[in-house]
């Protein structure tokens, strides 16, 4: 089975860290060491998001992707960027810009200038937008996300909230966003949502949207549960739930190489 693993972060413990960050990271995952992980699982190839403990400081990421035609990555930005560094950093691989919200107290308000105009570069660069926010707050950045007109990708399932389920507002919102044919959605992270609760989501998206907006990602090196999680599992959860045959190519392979190599 083909697979391209759309999300996992590279950092070096001696990086700069944001103030009070979602994880204090005191160890080093070297792209060195992501390539030799999809090489042990058959991963033909990879990519790099940005991770939020480092805000903008993507210079690692960058190098990381530099002469690496197997891998991609997203970036973390200020809404300040000009067009040209972007245009730099997408000749390094760069695909898309991370919005890891879920560690924001108070959400940004997307539908101003400084941000209208940082989503119309994104979009006219063929980018994406990668989000990362808790299911119940997704209702209020979606709706200004889809009128920009970006692709749009969703970590992790959207995490609904667990008591609500796939009853979460902000799960159902999304779900009817993928009938736009630029949403995206990764399965990933079970082993923070609970693995029968990822599972139940899994299934829900593709009763009823089917697998052709379903991105597999390890989510590797597993922040904060790095002792607890295997990167086979990563791939034995989604297996769980996905039945045999295209569908299966479509999640692990065709949708992100379309997605992030064409």
């Amino acid at each position: 089975m083909k697979m391209v693993d759309s999300h996992a972060h590279v950092f070096l413990k001696d990086m700069p860290h944001v103030a009070d960050p979602r994880h204090r990271i005191s160890y080093d995952f070297s792209v060195e060491q992501y390539l030799k992980v999809l090489d042990a699982h058959g991963v033909e190839r990879g990519v790099i998001a940005a991770a939020s403990p480092y805000g903008d400081y993507n210079d690692y990421t960058i190098a990381a992707l530099r002469g690496q035609s197997r891998l991609r990555g997203t970036v973390i930005l200020q809404t300040s960027v000009e067009r040209y560094v972007l245009e730099r950093m997408k000749d390094d691989g760069i695909v898309g810009v991370r919005l890891p919200f879920i560690s924001m107290k108070t959400l940004p308000e997307l539908t101003g200038f400084e941000w209208q105009r940082t989503l119309r570069r994104i979009r006219d660069l063929g980018w994406h937008v990668h989000l990362h926010l808790d299911g119940p707050r997704l209702p209020q950045v979606l709706p200004a996300l889809e009128a920009s007109g970006v692709k749009l990708v969703v970590d992790h399932f959207g995490r609904p909230d667990p008591k609500l389920g796939v009853r979460c507002a902000g799960f159902q919102m999304l779900l009817g966003l993928l009938e736009n044919r630029r949403t995206w959605v990764k399965v990933s992270a079970a082993y923070r949502l609970g693995k029968e609760a990822a599972a139940t989501y899994g299934r829900e998206l593709l009763r009823q949207r089917g697998p052709d907006r379903l991105l597999w990602a390890s989510d590797c090196p597993f922040v904060g549960h790095e002792s607890e999680v295997k990167y086979q599992e990563t791939i034995d959860d989604v297996l769980a739930w996905l039945p045999e045959g295209p569908a299966r190519d479509k999640v692990f392979y065709a949708n992100a190489l379309a997605l992030y190599f064409s």
